[in-house]
């Protein structure tokens, strides 16, 4: 029997409530640094952040390609599967937002996804190859993030060592505009594809799409949800990212924005969806530890990094358990 029109609707509306989510807790990944620079106001920071956030979502859709088609069998779950999902991934991006945790929308969405697809199919609706891909970009991304924002740092430091600090940190302010900008689009471009998948598989699996497609709209109302969480956002994740997860400066923030934008455009047009949250996250300790490593206030960073090691069986079980409820619920 096909699935009714008016729970297509709901998946719709739970995964851009989704994306507003990610957009919430992931403002910091945009802005924590200029914020925490004092380059740019909040608000100021926000509304730019906004803007070009909406801007990147109409990059690339391989993201949402990968997700909607490498992570389980479209034709192996249902829409439940997928309310189930969008459920787990909100609580746990909400929850761990109110706590001022910065965490992957990615590894949410990935594990709850896979944890309801279980819960309906068993082990053999996974593909394996497709996981196993986006594992090893989510753990590796964190640590070119690191590294190379360590050498532009370090390449700073060389450059203007004759320079006194002060002019370092005029001259970096307007670059600090620049790369927060190049930052907030490249954060588009990567996770507001995250829901557009989410989507597309959706209409794919109700039969209103005959392939893998992005359409239009879709990728419409994923950048307006995406740029709407954004502008409200997470204040107490970006004091955690731009005030307590080490001391920054303009050219610190220039170094890890730029960093961090450089590998998300890259991985997006390349298809490979990763955590926008550990890739700026590791350019900022790379950042700090150019400078010294006791620069880098390792215990928050082991806060975030707990966080980071439950998303994905956290939301993987929270999928399970959501899907079992609602067929039990399901008319």
């Amino acid at each position: 029997m096909p699935d009714p029109m008016w729970l297509v609707v709901l998946v719709v509306i739970l995964a851009l409530i989704f994306d507003f989510t990610n957009g919430w807790n992931d403002s910091a990944n945009a802005i924590a640094t200029v914020v925490g620079t004092r380059t740019l106001s909040p608000l100021q920071a926000l509304m730019l952040s906004a803007v070009l956030n909406l801007a990147g979502a109409f990059f690339s859709t391989a993201v949402a390609k990968a997700i909607g088609n490498d992570i389980v069998d479209p034709n192996g779950i249902t829409l439940l599967v997928i309310v189930a999902t969008l459920l787990a991934a909100i609580l746990w991006n909400t929850a761990m937002t109110l706590m001022g945790l910065p965490i992957s929308a990615s590894h949410a969405l990935i594990g709850a996804l896979v944890g309801a697809a279980i819960a309906y199919s068993g082990w053999d609706v996974l593909r394996v190859k497709g996981i196993i891909t986006i594992l090893i970009a989510l753990l590796v991304s964190p640590l070119l993030g690191g590294v190379l924002g360590y050498a532009i740092m370090k390449l700073i430091r060389g450059v203007f060592a004759e320079t006194s600090p002060s002019k370092v940190k005029k001259w970096f302010r307007p670059l600090q505009i620049v790369s927060a900008s190049f930052m907030s689009f490249s954060h588009g471009t990567s996770d507001a594809q995250k829901a557009m998948g989410i989507i597309t598989l959706a209409l794919f699996t109700s039969g209103h799409l005959s392939k893998m497609e992005v359409p239009t709209w879709v990728m419409v109302a994923a950048g307006l949800a995406m740029a709407i969480g954004t502008a409200a956002g997470g204040w107490r994740v970006i004091q955690t990212m731009g005030a307590r997860l080490s001391r920054l400066e303009t050219p610190h923030g220039f170094s890890a924005e730029t960093a961090a934008a450089l590998i998300l455009t890259t991985v997006a047009k390349i298809g490979v969806p990763v955590s926008s949250t550990h890739t700026i996250t590791g350019s900022i300790i790379g950042v700090g530890a150019a400078e010294r490593i006791r620069s880098v206030r390792w215990g928050i960073a082991g806060k975030i990094l707990y966080a980071w090691v439950l998303t994905l069986p956290g939301t993987a079980v929270m999928g399970f358990i959501l899907y079992e409820i609602l067929r039990v619920l399901e008319p």
